[in-house]
């Protein structure tokens, strides 16, 4: 198949040169956390590393089905001495896809005359909103029932069936490629030396074989015990690329005829392979939080009116991990504009959460460090007042996170889906304000000092200007902006004369707690309108904002990034 490059050499050149396209740097051959593994562990972890890699190939299928025979494109000419090819290559391999979106919210498209969709790979690239629901209303009315949940769970690619949709399980649309995860599972679960988490590889290597939602259940529930163990491996399953199943929630008539018929229409998985070597110092650091977890639970807004993942009287069932990388591929490697820093997983749509199973955050250590602190010192010199420099610190950035993964196990779980496209950028502000909203009684309590405190705050607020304004598909940029706005509304920062940030630190948790409550009550009530309104009335890109982006862009000509992973890449060739 022949494509056409839409990108110029110039603009080629500009993007991928090192001012432009930042590194993160995974483990290498020699590093020493490899190094240290038994031999058992380091077999395993080749293993693991080829499994991950096999999770790319699906992945890039579910991004969009012109991916593969891209890089294949890109590759034959590449060997022909094209520099253009090779040059897209490096963006390719990057956004891992041809599709993406940098920094400055500019949509990136490698390939001429390939745009991204809403239903990206997973739905047929002709399928749009009004003829989606039409269908799905005609098939309901047909009586078509178990097709149309077919259609509408999180796991299935939808294809067209002559008139119709058929939904087909991915465990069964990629049969071949999944057997070869298995395959690779099975064999890291052999000589992996730790039994717990041998077993869970032979679990999750089963729930690839035959498609079944509770063959996976079981995994993720073996997954999530796991806390003293050697290596880490999850196949990452997130939904936040599917812009056109959320729509449903914004057609009354196929609203009410799916609630009659008891169908939920989940937002489609997109899928992550993370392999790592777990860091013990840093994991015994991220445990602390623990104990204050049901203390949190109970202190959430409107508590008594729903349950929560996290018990407020009990110990919580949360596992966690830091976490060295070795290599992240699909949905969990894209450097989209940014990189997932941590996640707090299986998400609430999974059915393990249904039978006892509980929850694991695990933190990726080198995409969270800084590698540049003298470009860092600039943005401060830039943006944030002087008295306050002294309050910056980067790894206040990675308690704060923590808070944010934590989060995301409080608050309502039931009829969030009901938020259609708005689910996501609500459940993102939620875990960011509640984070943020209980650093005073974290403090209390013991975990953070008043020096620590100061800096979480300053940190955040400093931190969560953008370089531009995002679209509204962006979740997690989105809700940065109206965060924003809303502290600034309420007292929670000021600029100077000279236009630098000065965050007034005693008005930055209340109004978090106010926001968090807002948040919460959107959750609770489910009601899509409302959700769309709110984001709607702090979703305004500011004079302020700004003011500091331009400042950024100044700063950092930063568009995308890339990773660097010798380590892995050595045990591919093994």
């Amino acid at each position: 198949m022949n494509f056409e490059f839409n990108l110029s050499m110039e603009e080629l050149e500009k993007r991928t040169n090192k001012e432009y396209l930042a590194t993160k740097k995974f483990l290498t051959p020699d590093s020493p956390e490899y190094v240290a593994l038994k031999d058992g562990d380091k077999q395993a972890l080749k293993h693991l590393v080829k499994a991950a890699a096999v999770i790319e190939k699906i992945n890039m299928q579910l991004d969009c089905k012109y991916n593969l025979p891209f890089k294949q494109f890109l590759e034959e000419e590449i060997k022909k001495g094209n520099k253009q090819a090779e040059l897209t290559k490096i963006l390719f391999d990057a956004q891992k896809g041809i599709n993406a979106i940098d920094s400055l919210s500019n949509k990136i498209n490698l390939a001429k005359g390939i745009q991204e969709t809403p239903g990206k790979g997973v739905y047929p690239e002709d399928l749009f909103k009004e003829e989606f629901h039409t269908i799905l209303t005609q098939m309901i009315k047909d009586g078509e029932i178990n097709e149309v949940k077919n259609i509408l769970t999180q796991r299935s690619v939808v294809v067209r069936f002559e008139d119709k949709l058929n939904g087909i399980d991915y465990i069964d649309y990629f049969k071949e490629d999944f057997s070869v995860v298995a395959d690779e599972l099975e064999k890291a679960g052999e000589v992996s030396t730790n039994k717990e988490f041998n077993k869970y590889l032979k679990l999750q290597a089963k729930a690839l074989r035959t498609a079944d939602p509770m063959l996976d259940a079981y995994a993720d529930k073996q997954w999530a015990t796991l806390q003293d163990t050697p290596l880490e491996f999850t196949i990452t399953r997130e939904n936040y690329e599917d812009e056109l199943t959320g729509t449903i929630f914004e057609n009354k008539e196929l609203t009410a005829l799916l609630k009659e018929n008891n169908i939920s229409p989940i937002p489609k998985d997109f899928l992550g392979g993370r392999v790592g070597i777990v860091n013990k110092e840093g994991t015994q650091t991220l445990l602390k939080i623990k104990e204050y977890l049901p203390i949190l639970a109970k202190n959430m807004p409107y508590n008594n009116e729903y349950e929560q993942t996290i018990s407020s009287t009990e110990e919580a069932k949360q596992t966690m991990a830091d976490v060295d990388m070795v290599y992240a591929s699909g949905d969990s490697g894209e450097y989209r504009g940014g990189i997932t820093l941590a996640e707090n997983l299986p998400n609430a749509d999974k059915l393990s959460l249904t039978i006892g199973g509980g929850l694991r955050n695990v933190y990726h250590r080198q995409i969270r460090f800084i590698s540049d602190k003298e470009k860092l010192q600039k943005m401060l010199d830039e943006i944030l007042d002087k008295s306050q420099h002294k309050y910056y610190l980067d790894e206040a950035d990675h308690w704060f996170t923590i808070g944010h993964e934590n989060l995301h196990s409080l608050g309502p779980k039931k009829g969030n889906e009901k938020l259609g496209k708005y689910l996501n950028i609500i459940e993102e502000n939620k875990a960011d304000m509640g984070s943020l909203a209980f650093v005073d009684l974290l403090t209390e309590l013991g975990m953070y000092t008043q020096e620590q405190r100061l800096q979480i705050i300053v940190t955040f607020i400093t931190d969560n200007f953008l370089k531009s304004k995002p679209t509204l598909s962006q979740a997690h940029r989105v809700r940065t902006v109206m965060q924003n706005k809303y502290m600034f509304d309420n007292g929670g920062y000021t600029l100077t004369e000279d236009n630098k940030i000065f965050v007034n630190t005693d008005k930055v948790v209340p109004t978090a707690k106010k926001m968090l409550s807002e948040i919460v009550r959107i959750q609770i009530d489910g009601d899509i309108e409302q959700a769309k309104q709110y984001i709607e009335r702090n979703f305004v890109w500011t004079d302020q904002m700004e003011t500091i982006a331009q400042k950024l862009q100044k700063v950092s000509k930063t568009l995308n990034g890339k990773l660097e992973t010798q380590l892995a890449d050595f045990l591919l060739r093994k």
